[in-house]
């Protein structure tokens, strides 16, 4: 975390072990390694560096693999879900975030072994425990998917 010259503390990263404090997602289903750009809860950058180890490219495809479009929302979903876990740690109650459903969702091109997601992220509204988000996936500077998700904080179980 940096340091601003009010004396408070501002996110703007995260890097794997903050994640995984955040999240409850773990190996082979936590989509993001690292988020680069965070502004509170409203726009963030999340990271994906996909790899030839991963599980999935055993079955989809072994002769042409592609890293499956429902696990590239699942990646946005996830970035989106870090910062407002992150925003909202100050409440003392430690949150989860929900998916509650995905709009608009459009898939360009595929993404594979070697590339880097990044996951764009910009809320469109919250209120109260219940947030909306556009978001994109850029590899190489262009959009490979986008799609809207709503997602719902809730207090997590013991």
């Amino acid at each position: 975390m940096n340091e601003i010259s009010t004396g408070s503390t501002e996110l703007t990263a995260m890097n794997i072990a903050e994640i995984l404090k955040a999240l409850p997602h773990r190996y082979p289903m936590l989509m993001i390694d690292r988020i680069i750009k965070i502004n509170g809860d409203e726009t963030a950058v999340g990271i994906k560096n996909v790899t030839f180890n991963e599980p999935i490219f055993q079955g989809h495809f072994p002769d042409n693999p592609i890293f499956p479009g429902v696990l590239i929302i699942e990646g946005m979903a996830q970035t989106a879900g870090a910062i407002v876990i992150k925003h909202d740690a100050g409440s003392g109650k430690k949150n989860i975030v929900l998916m509650l459903g995905v709009d608009k969702a459009k898939f360009r091109k595929p993404a594979g072994p070697g590339d880097t997601i990044e996951f764009h992220i910009s809320k469109i509204q919250r209120r109260r425990n219940v947030g909306r988000y556009e978001a994109k996936a850029i590899v190489d500077g262009n959009i490979i998917a986008e799609a809207e998700i709503t997602a719902m904080i809730v207090e997590a179980p013991l």
